[in-house]
């Protein structure tokens, strides 16, 4: 059971990324999948999730410049980021973890990504 995330980069304050999550090894059209993040020197921040449905979830605290979507067809989920801003520099993970089920931290079930470093500069 694999995902992998790709896309960060370093990019200006007001600009967009895209980033990707790849699956292999479970079935991900069956797999809710959601969007963490963590910053340096700070704990793990969930960000928002997706069902198999295509419904998404939001973080109260982070509604608006967040969108996710996914291609079962590509066992790809992606997460695209707008009005970027220096504060959500930022390790990018992916995880088959349903908003059901956010926490603090990760746990021993999920399978997750080794993380995207996205790069905000002011």
């Amino acid at each position: 059971d694999q995902l992998v995330e790709s896309g960060g980069g370093l990019v200006q304050s007001g600009g967009s990324l895209r980033l990707s999550c790849t699956a292999s090894g479970f079935p991900f059209s069956t797999s809710a999948i959601s969007w963490a993040r963590q910053a340096p020197g700070k704990g793990l921040e969930w960000v928002i999730g997706i069902y198999t449905d295509g419904s998404v979830y939001y973080s109260d605290s982070l509604k608006g410049r967040f969108t996710a979507s996914r291609d079962n067809a590509k066992n790809t989920a992606y997460l695209q980021i707008d009005s970027l801003k220096p504060e959500d520099t930022a390790v990018y993970y992916c995880a088959n973890r349903p908003p059901t089920l956010w926490g603090d931290g990760w746990n021993a079930l999920d399978v997750r990504g080794q993380g995207t470093l996205v790069t905000v500069s002011s």
